[in-house]
Parts: structure tokens; sequence; C-alpha cells
């Protein structure tokens, strides 16, 4: 018997790609659907909003279907779709805020500041007394306090787990300022869960 080719949702990225840069629009489709959870959850991370995340997740797949025929394959597709991804829910936060832009750049040398070795677990004490989706309910406001600029590298390196390399290029940042902006997130969000736990505790 010949070998039989594996199922469109089984194929690789790269072949998927190739697939549907030809016409497929069953490749395509399954990209969506190997990709469209993560998209829809980061969307949610960078506006806070589900209705938001919804546009962000339908705009993203639309744009990148447009511009597929300009995708160069010597980067990852979903690391391409996630830049697109990102620019939606950027400009939802324009949009909500009435702002003329948010910019991705921050006034401070990311590459000058001194970066530690290491950085001690933001995650909340295992021991605290709170169920699961209380403790996903207190993250997500957490996070959603955090500036686009932090907000978007973490959901990418710590929520998405892309590489730091990956999370670079997908906002177009060098490595060390993504570190950098990693650093400032956890930071900031390990003080924002240390209130909440404080408020928690009896005295």
């Amino acid at each position: 018997m010949p070998e039989t080719l594996p199922k469109v949702a089984e194929r690789d990225e790269s072949a998927l790609v190739a697939e549907a840069k030809a016409g497929s629009y069953e490749a395509f489709d399954a990209l969506v659907n190997r990709y469209e959870q993560k998209i829809y959850r980061l969307g949610l991370n960078i506006t806070g909003n589900a209705e938001d995340a919804e546009d962000v997740l339908q705009e993203a797949f639309l744009k990148a279907f447009q511009k597929l025929p300009t995708f160069r394959e010597d980067s990852r597709f979903y690391t391409w779709l996630v830049r697109i991804a990102v620019n939606e829910g950027l400009m939802k936060l324009r949009k909500r805020r009435s702002d003329k832009s948010v910019p991705m750049d921050d006034t401070v040398n990311d590459e000058g500041e001194v970066m530690p070795r290491e950085f001690a677990d933001w995650k909340p004490n295992p021991e605290q007394q709170l169920t699961q989706a209380e403790l996903r309910e207190i993250l997500q406001k957490a996070i959603a306090s955090l500036p686009p600029i932090l907000r978007v590298v973490f959901s990418l390196r710590d929520v998405e787990h892309l590489s730091t390399e990956e999370t670079a290029e997908a906002l177009d940042l060098t490595v060390p300022a993504v570190k950098a902006r990693l650093f400032r997130a956890r930071l900031r969000l390990r003080e924002e869960l240390s209130k909440v736990f404080k408020k928690g505790t009896p005295s």
C-alpha cells in the first residue's frame, strides 16, 4: 500500500503555510484551528475585554490571510501572526482610550539597564487559600494594570511561552529590551499581587 499523507491538521506548520499560500483554504483553516485559542488569549490579555479579544482574533486571521502571499518563511508563521495580533490589540487600546498613540517604545533606555541574573518567582504563594478561579481573576486584573508596552511582553513570554528571541522578533525589539521590559512587568505584577494577598491575610 502506498503511504498516505498525514491529515491536514497533523501536518507541520511550514507545510500548512506552503499549502495555504498555494491556495488551500483547508490548510489555512488548520492553521486557524491550531492557533486561535492562543491568539484569543493574547488578545484578552492585551485588551482585558472578551469582545475586543474576539475582534483581535478575527482581524488577526483576516489580515494574515490577506497578507499571506507576502509572508517570508524565514520566520515562524505563529511569530508573524502574533505580531499582527499585537498590533490589532494595541489599536483597540488606542481607540478605547482616545489616545493619539500607545507607543511600543518608552523613554527609558532599555539596553542601558542592569539586568539581574535571576529574578524570584512572581507567582503567588501556593499556601494562599484561594481557588484557581480566584487566582486567575486576580492575575488577569494585575496584568490589565500593566502599561501596554509591559503587558504585551509579559503575555508573550510568561503566558504564551514564546522565547525571548521570538518575542523580540514579534515586537521588533532587541533581546535586551525584551528582558528589561519583562523584568519590569514581573516586578510590577509582584507588587500588585503582594498588595492583594496582604489584604487577604489576617493581621
